[in-house]
């Protein structure tokens, strides 16, 4: 994993080895806040130290959406609560099989008993949060029921968790979830009209969130149209099975 670098006052981005995917520490100087700390278990040893190097104390975390690489956590973070939308933490619960499987065998055990323990919230609760730094939750049901991103208004950062990625292409959840996916897009629209930076779940940082978000709309009108989508992402890797994924769906 990168050091950490920050793309705006008090947020701090680190990005894996494993499929590019983005850890963020949200602090005040004293305070921090993890959301989707991941990937690897030496990578989220290397986070906690490094939060601990900094002089900052975790007051709590926040899973955007129940997927396994978003339900990570790390004893060095201590015991401070974890938050994510009620429908993730619900599926933390029944799909936690199935989240411990996609682990691997290999994962360290201690880590594999932390993974999944959120609780569902509407909001994040104020003694857990950096003080003085306004966030807002945004809830939606692309790409995995009850996703969600978080707003930082101060800063104009949109944390999109596996949205707006600038490595990926959408992907909805099967077997049905394009109509969900396109409503999301409009609902993180006026996000990404105000937004300084965007840090999707997989990629980089970047200062384009309303292009990603077209970029997004038109590969799925293309798709939609039976035309063969002209987007760069599609070389990268496990990108053209996404697009037969995403055919499949729209014949559906």
């Amino acid at each position: 994993m990168r050091e950490l670098t920050e793309v705006a006052p008090g947020v701090l981005v680190a990005t894996s080895r494993t499929m590019s995917t983005t850890s963020t520490v949200i602090h005040d100087g004293r305070a921090a806040f993890l959301v989707d700390p991941a990937w690897m278990p030496d990578e989220l040893a290397g986070l906690a130290s490094t939060i601990g190097d900094r002089g900052l104390s975790v007051t709590g975390g926040f899973a955007t959406h129940a997927h396994h690489d978003h339900l990570l956590w790390h004893p060095g973070f201590g015991a401070a609560p974890r938050f994510a939308s009620a429908a993730t933490a619900a599926l933390a619960v029944t799909e936690r099989p199935a989240l411990l499987d996609s682990l691997g065998a290999e994962f360290p055990r201690g880590l594999v008993d932390l993974l999944g323990r959120v609780t569902g919230v509407e909001q994040i609760p104020e003694a857990a949060f950096p003080r003085d730094t306004p966030v807002e939750l945004v809830v939606h049901d692309g790409h995995a029921p009850g996703h969600t991103a978080l707003w930082l208004p101060e800063q104009r950062v949109l944390l999109a968790g596996d949205m707006l990625s600038d490595i990926e292409l959408p992907l909805p959840f099967w077997p049905d979830d394009l109509p969900s996916y396109r409503s999301a897009l409009d609902v993180l629209a006026r996000y990404a009209e105000e937004a300084a930076v965007v840090v999707p779940g997989h990629g980089e940082p970047g200062p384009d969130a309303l292009a990603r978000l077209d970029a997004d709309r038109r590969f799925l009108d293309d798709v939609a149209a039976g035309r063969v989508p002209n987007d760069p992402r599609l070389t990268n890797p496990g990108m053209a099975e996404v697009l037969d994924h995403l055919r499949d769906m729209s014949r559906r």
